[in-house]
C-alpha cells in the first residue's frame, strides 16, 4: 500500500487548492415568515436551521407596515444576526432570509441575498434558492435594452423582469417574469402586503410551506420549521406560486402542468437528514440507499465504517443489511474553522487531518468498508484511504452510496468542470487504482431508483433531476447553447 499512498500524496501536493475540496456544495436555503410579532428572530432561528445549504453569507429583510429594512452580512448567521444591535434594526411582522454559498470566486456583499428594490407598486424583497439556465442571455439583453444592474446575481435578472412588467398586479407582474426564466429555482418575495413562494415547474429545488399559529411560514426544508415549533402543511407543488396575505392563502400555476422532476441530491446529500422531502424522511431514504448499496456491492470485511458526517445513515443501512458491525472508525473535528488558511502546499495536503482522525482500535488490522455519499473529484476519499492504510487497516473496500457523478450540474449545485470529475474521465478501476482501495462500488441508478420505489427506464413513473448520473438534462441549458464557456457556465459563480 506503500505505493498507493505515495500516488495520493503526489495527488494532492500537485493540485492547486480548489482541487482538494471535494464535497458538492448547495448554494442557497430560504425562509420567509408572514405576520409574526418575532418575524425577524424567527427567520434568524430559521436560517440557522438551513445554515448548511449556504456559509458564506445571510441576510434578512422585513416590513414593518410602513418601510422595509435590511441587513447582509458575510459570513455565518451566528456571526452576525444573534446580537440585539441587529435584531432592533430588524422591525417588522413579516420577514424573509436567505444563506448562500458561492461556488467559485470571492462573495461580495452586493450579491447577498435578500435582494431589494423599489417598484412603483412599493418594495419588494427576492431570495432565490437555485440557478437560472438562462440568466445571461437576459441579462444581456436587459442591459443592451437600458438596464443597470447593481449585482452579478442571477436573482438581480428577476427583479429586472418584473419592474418592466406592464401588469397591474404585483402577482401578475411576477408571473411574467418567471415565464420568461428557465432553470431550477425555489424564491421567496416579500411586498408591503404579502409573502409569496414560487417553485419551478419541475419542482428541482424545494420549498416548503408551514404555518405558526395564524402565521404562514416558507423554508427550503422541514427543519427550520421544527426549530421555531411550527407546523408543516405541504410542500410548494411544482410550478405553483402561493400567496399569503391578511386574507389568507391563494395558489397560482402559470405553467403547463408537468411531472415534477425534484433533485436527487436533495435526499443523497444536501438537505438535512432531520427533514422530509417528498413525504420521505431523509435519513430514512439514506439508510435505506446504504442498504441497496450492501445488496449490490457486498464486501467480505470485518467492520462498516462512515465516512463522517455524510456518510453516516448509509452505513448505518449498509451495515445493517450486511450483517456487519457498525464501528465509528473516523472522528469528525467539528471545530474547524471554516475560514483556516493552509499556507503551504505540503500543509494543505494534511489538511484532511483536521477535519478527520482515524480510530486506531477501530481500524487496526481490520478489513474495513468504507461508506461515503458521494465522491466528486475523489481527493478527500484519497487522503482517507491513505490514512486508515497508515493506522494499520488490512484492507479498505470503498463503497459509494450512489452513483458516479459524470455531468456537471446547473441547477444550484456546485460541480467542477466535466473535464475535472472524477467519474467522467476515468473507468472504475482507474479510479480504484489512483484511491488506493482494495475495491471500489458505487450505488447504480436502477438501486436509487429501487429504493425511492420507481423504475427510472419507465417514463411513466415518476423521475427526478438525475443528469450528474445520466446526462438527461431536464431543461434547455441555453447560456451554454449561446455561448459555451471556457470553464463551467460562468454566471455559477453568481449564481443564488
Amino acid at each position: 500500500m506503500d505505493v498507493s499512498r505515495r500516488m495520493a500524496e503526489n495527488f494532492l501536493l500537485s493540485s492547486p487548492p480548489w482541487l482538494v475540496e471535494d464535497k458538492l456544495r448547495e448554494e442557497c436555503g430560504v425562509f420567509g415568515i408572514f405576520d409574526h410579532p418575532d418575524a425577524s428572530a424567527l427567520t434568524v432561528l430559521g436560517l440557522h436551521a438551513l445554515q448548511h445549504r449556504g456559509q458564506e453569507a445571510a441576510g434578512i429583510v422585513t416590513f414593518d407596515g410602513e418601510q422595509f429594512h435590511s441587513e447582509r452580512r458575510l459570513g455565518l448567521v451566528s456571526e452576525h444576526f444573534t446580537k440585539a444591535p441587529v435584531l432592533d434594526r430588524l422591525p417588522g411582522r413579516s420577514s424573509i432570509g436567505h444563506v448562500r454559498y458561492s461556488t467559485q470566486g470571492e462573495t461580495v456583499l452586493r450579491n447577498v441575498q435578500p435582494l431589494f428594490a423599489e417598484f412603483g407598486s412599493g418594495g419588494f424583497a427576492l431570495g432565490h434558492n437555485g440557478n437560472l439556465t438562462n440568466a445571461r442571455t437576459l441579462r444581456d439583453s436587459l442591459i443592451n435594452s437600458g438596464a443597470i444592474f447593481q449585482s452579478t446575481s442571477d436573482t438581480e435578472v428577476v427583479l429586472h423582469l418584473i419592474s418592466r412588467s406592464q401588469k397591474p398586479r404585483i402577482i401578475e407582474r411576477l408571473i411574467e417574469a418567471l415565464l420568461q426564466i428557465e432553470g431550477g429555482y425555489a424564491l421567496v418575495c416579500l411586498t408591503n402586503k404579502k409573502l409569496i413562494g414560487a417553485r419551478d415547474p419541475l419542482g428541482i429545488r424545494p420549498l416548503m410551506l408551514g404555518k405558526l399559529g395564524n402565521s404562514y411560514v416558507f423554508a427550503s426544508e422541514t427543519c427550520a420549521f421544527d426549530i421555531i415549533g411550527a407546523e408543516f402543511v405541504r410542500e410548494v407543488e411544482n410550478g405553483e406560486i402561493v400567496v399569503v396575505s391578511k386574507d389568507g392563502i391563494e395558489s397560482h400555476r402559470p405553467f403547463p402542468k408537468s411531472p415534477a422532476r425534484p433533485c436527487i441530491f436533495e435526499y443523497i446529500y444536501f438537505s438535512r437528514p432531520d427533514s422530509v422531502l417528498g413525504g420521505r424522511s431523509v435519513y430514512e431514504v439514506r439508510k435505506n440507499f446504504g442498504a441497496q448499496l450492501a445488496r449490490e456491492a457486498p464486501a467480505e470485511a470485518d467492520v462498516v465504517v462512515p465516512v463522517p458526517d455524510s456518510g453516516v445513515p448509509a452505513a448505518i443501512g449498509f451495515a445493517e443489511e450486511s450483517g456487519l458491525p457498525y464501528e465509528l472508525g473516523i472522528i469528525r473535528n467539528h471545530y474547524v474553522g471554516r475560514t483556516f488558511i493552509e499556507p503551504e502546499q505540503r500543509i494543505r495536503a494534511l489538511g484532511v487531518k483536521l477535519k478527520h482522525n482515524p480510530t486506531l482500535s477501530v481500524v487496526k488490522d481490520k478489513r474495513i468498508v468504507l461508506i461515503d455519499d458521494s465522491i466528486v473529484r475523489g481527493t478527500t476519499a484519497i487522503k482517507i484511504i491513505s490514512m486508515m492504510y497508515e493506522r494499520g487497516a488490512k484492507e479498505v473496500h470503498m463503497r459509494i452510496a450512489c452513483p458516479p457523478i459524470a455531468w456537471p450540474d446547473y441547477y444550484g449545485i456546485d460541480t467542477p468542470d466535466r473535464e475535472n470529475l472524477l467519474a467522467a474521465n476515468h473507468s472504475l478501476e482507474e479510479m480504484r487504482e489512483s484511491m488506493g482501495c482494495d475495491s471500489l462500488a458505487f450505488l447504480s441508478v436502477d438501486g436509487i431508483y429501487n429504493v425511492m420505489g420507481y423504475d427510472h427506464r419507465d417514463p411513466a413513473q415518476p423521475q427526478f433531476t438525475d443528469h450528474c448520473f445520466t446526462g438527461d438534462y431536464p431543461t434547455r441549458l441555453r447560456d451554454l447553447e449561446d455561448a459555451p464557456p471556457v470553464r463551467q457556465l460562468s454566471l455559477l459563480a453568481e449564481a443564488s
